[in-house]
């Protein structure tokens, strides 16, 4: 089974204030037939955990207000069950660390390809269909 069918049941939530990525990223994913809805800061993103359930959840790092870290571990707590990404230009062993204590499955460096979210989702994705079949 290839990534898109797998990811068209899914909701996919972008938190993003690059417009170009967020932009570019909605429109290949809407292309292939994927719920994704990008907004432009964690504010914006809280917003829509709190009102409705999101199975993946693709964050920057660096974030207008509360930043990409903060974000995850506030989205871990609303929505526990979701895989989370975070998207840096900022990767360093404390990021990773403290990405990991929040909850962050997998990090992905900028600049990035749209193959390197493909492979991640990919990854992350068929771990948890592991786990559901344990």
């Amino acid at each position: 089974m290839n990534l898109f069918s797998k990811l068209k049941d899914k909701k996919i939530l972008l938190v993003e204030d690059d417009e170009w990525i967020r932009d570019s990223l909605t429109v290949y994913f809407d292309s292939e037939g994927c719920n994704i809805l990008a907004v432009e800061t964690a504010e914006e993103g809280l917003e829509l955990l709190k009102q409705e359930d999101w199975d993946i959840i693709l964050t920057d790092y660096k974030l207008p207000g509360i930043d990409g870290l903060t974000f995850s571990k506030k989205s871990q707590e609303i929505r526990p069950n979701a895989i989370r990404i975070l998207i840096t230009a900022y990767k360093s062993k404390e990021v990773v660390s403290e990405a990991r204590s929040v909850g962050i499955q997998d990090l992905i460096d900028k600049p990035f390809t749209i193959k390197t979210i493909e492979d991640s989702l990919s990854r992350l994705l068929h771990g948890k269909e592991i786990q559901k079949r344990s």
